[in-house]
């Protein structure tokens, strides 16, 4: 059975927590449908909100909107929701681990450019901090 369209925009907006030009935009790039217009207004019904919270999510979790768009709108129906979510969580997990390894590798320098001793910056290219330093190309030192 099919929800009545009811809510206005700044309606959904306010329960959303989110700004009537941020709706505008998620419908502009595909991620919630167009609603119904009455009067040239915009109508919708309440599942817009729940699609507003997986989005709110998606992206508390890191995900772009593209990847929110085929979380929501990628899979055949009937997909479960399990299905859905795991195959961008771990590339997303991948990611976020890469992430927390180079903010190690940063502490790390920082932590040993606080006990810097040196007189002049050159000296500080020794060796010993070069190999803490977060790019590990050769011949960038």
């Amino acid at each position: 059975m099919a929800r009545e369209a009811t809510l206005t925009i700044g309606q959904v907006a306010r329960e959303a927590g989110v700004r009537t030009s941020t709706l505008r935009y998620y419908e502009s790039v595909g991620l919630i449908e167009a609603p119904l217009r009455r009067s040239g207004q915009r109508a919708y019904d309440a599942g817009v909100l729940d699609l507003l919270r997986i989005v709110r999510l998606g992206r508390n979790a890191g995900l772009t909107l593209s990847e929110i768009r085929r979380l929501l709108h990628g899979f055949e129906p009937g997909t479960p929701a399990s299905t859905r979510w795991r195959g961008l969580a771990e590339r997303k997990l991948r990611d976020v681990m890469a992430l927390i390894e180079q903010a190690q590798t940063r502490q790390r320098l920082l932590e040993a450019l606080l006990s810097c001793e040196c007189r002049d910056l050159a000296e500080c290219v020794r060796p010993r901090l070069v190999t803490l330093s977060p790019r590990r190309a050769s011949g960038d030192a």
